[in-house]
């Protein structure tokens, strides 16, 4: 039986007004996969992008077996940036490994720093351990937020190899970066690990202190006193 509200949601859906657009897709939180599917595709191909970005979203949340084909496609074709960062995002939390090799090809190869970032989140959310190699070289880019995004997906796949690549990021001048350092090191139980987040627990700035004792807690390792 259809959902009471089709009706209701498809005439949003085809409203001038953008906002009723964005209405009709919170609506279809009520509505099964299956039923949502053909209004989540509508909207994908709105010309206006935050109805075009919450269908994404939406898209992750309710995936039925065209959701991989739909978000590969955006990520490879879209021309705009937004979209294809979006994609990349809600690929990662479709608990499908054929990702990775679209999410691999999108860090590499497109010149939007947003769809590298939300590549290397993807990568991590996937805990493949296959990602190790491309997240080990993202280390090493430009941009602190990318480099936070592979710290913290090395973090989500188990990367144990990596912590000597890590452990660089230290004395980061960038106090988030070493945030991130001392949560991922919370997941990876290993002599080196427990070393740098001692010293991390006496950063200079608090939340890095703070993720530092909250990670040795978590190994089960309480810091030393003085």
């Amino acid at each position: 039986m259809s959902h009471p509200r089709l009706k209701e949601i498809a005439t949003l859906l085809n409203s001038l007004d953008s906002r009723d657009r964005l209405l009709a897709l919170i609506e279809l939180k009520e509505l099964p996969a299956a039923e949502a599917l053909p209004f989540i595709k509508q909207a994908i191909e709105d010309q206006n992008l935050p109805v075009r970005s919450l269908a994404i979203r939406t898209l992750a949340a309710k995936p039925t077996p065209e959701s991989y084909e739909i978000l590969t496609r955006l990520l490879i074709e879209d021309q705009d940036y937004e979209v294809r960062a979006g994609a990349a995002g809600a690929l990662g939390y479709l608990d499908d490994l054929r990702a990775l090799q679209p999410l691999t090809r999108a860090f590499f190869e497109d010149t939007a720093w947003l769809v590298r970032f939300s590549a290397a989140v993807s990568l991590g959310n996937l805990r493949d351990p296959r990602a190790y190699d491309v997240l080990v070289h993202a280390l090493d880019h430009q941009e602190a937020v990318i480099q936070e995004a592979a710290i913290a997906a090395l973090g989500e796949i188990k990367a144990l190899g990596a912590i000597d690549n890590l452990l660089r990021f230290v004395q980061s001048q960038d106090w988030m970066v070493r945030q991130r350092l001392a949560e991922t090191l919370g997941q990876l139980r290993d002599p080196k690990s427990i070393s740098a987040l001692k010293y991390l627990s006496k950063d200079e700035h608090h939340k890095v202190s703070r993720a530092a004792i909250l990670a040795l807690q978590q190994l089960g390792t309480l810091p030393e006193t003085e």
